[in-house]
């Protein structure tokens, strides 16, 4: 099998919100858009974020009223302070703070305006 391209697709309430909030605050770009549909690209992120509006036929029909969920949608980044940093003053909220974990992640979250929590992850070296 060959993988051309990959997605992650979320299920929201405001498809508008949420890629706003993904083209102000993270850079994404609007790649396809239709009524109550929008796939977003980013040049380094190596997957397209796909926002669906709650309720449309697309959706299987025992899925189509949820709303995205208990995911956490990660991206790793090079300097996650800076990043964290950046996103408040962008007036991001920030819904976790920037924290250390024994392993050797440095991580943070955001929130957008549907509810959908991004990870911003730092790994550092642990010698």
């Amino acid at each position: 099998m060959k993988i051309n391209r990959s997605a992650v697709s979320l299920t929201v309430e405001d498809v508008d919100a949420s890629a706003a909030f993904f083209a102000d605050h993270l850079g994404f770009r609007p790649e396809m858009a239709a009524d109550g549909f929008v796939s977003l690209a980013h040049p380094n992120a190596g997957l397209n974020v796909v926002f669906l509006r709650r309720g449309l036929e697309v959706l299987p029909e025992g899925f189509r009223d949820q709303h995205a969920a208990g995911l956490i949608l990660a991206f790793t980044v090079d300097d996650a302070a800076a990043e964290q940093d950046r996103l408040r003053a962008a007036g991001a909220r920030v819904t976790m703070p920037l924290r250390d974990e024994p392993w050797g992640e440095r991580l943070f979250q955001v929130t957008d305006p549907n509810g959908v929590v991004v990870q911003f992850v730092q790994w550092l070296t642990t010698e």
